[in-house]
């Protein structure tokens, strides 16, 4: 008699929270503001007020842009501020920098809205792997969020993990 094979990972009280999951898709835009300067280098109001004004802002509709000067240019606050309040009606969000840092917006926002209750003293995995790109800092954002609440904290897959924390209780 051959014994039986148990999933003993299945069969553990182990919850694995994968960030991916709760990704929200919509196209990422990094809007370069460049174009719209003299020579790539000064900003005139006037002109600059003008292709504000004349630009396609529906096109960015349900997307999440990034807005940014690829050029060593000084840009006035209420440049990007101006841009800032075109996009607003129509992108689902609107960040003053880079890509990653549009990232990391997004998921701290993503996180801090989570209820996780249902992880209260259970043992929880962070995925590692992910195809979508998570800021690392998303990471810690989740682990201030979880660590209050959970019984431990593993990073990696539930066949290999990396303890990170354990409840002094």
């Amino acid at each position: 008699m051959q014994d039986e094979i148990v999933n003993r990972v299945a069969n553990s009280k182990l919850v694995t929270f994968d960030l991916e999951e709760i990704y929200p898709e919509g196209e990422r835009i990094l809007f370069d503001i460049k174009d719209w300067l003299f020579q790539e280098l000064i900003l005139k109001e006037r002109d600059f007020r003008v292709l504000v004004k004349n630009h396609n802002w529906s096109k960015y509709k349900k997307t999440f842009v990034a807005v940014t000067c690829s050029v060593d240019a000084i840009i006035p606050s209420w440049a990007y501020m101006l841009i800032a309040a075109e996009l607003a009606p129509h992108a689902n969000k609107v960040v003053i920098g880079n890509l990653e840092l549009l990232e990391t917006v997004i998921y701290q926002e993503l996180i801090g809205f989570l209820d996780l209750r249902h992880l209260a003293d259970k043992p929880v995995i962070i995925k590692g792997c992910a195809d979508k790109p998570i800021p690392p800092s998303a990471f810690a954002f989740l682990i201030q969020k979880i660590q209050p609440i959970a019984k431990s904290i593993m990073f990696g897959e539930a066949c290999s993990t990396v303890p990170l924390y354990k409840s002094k209780n």
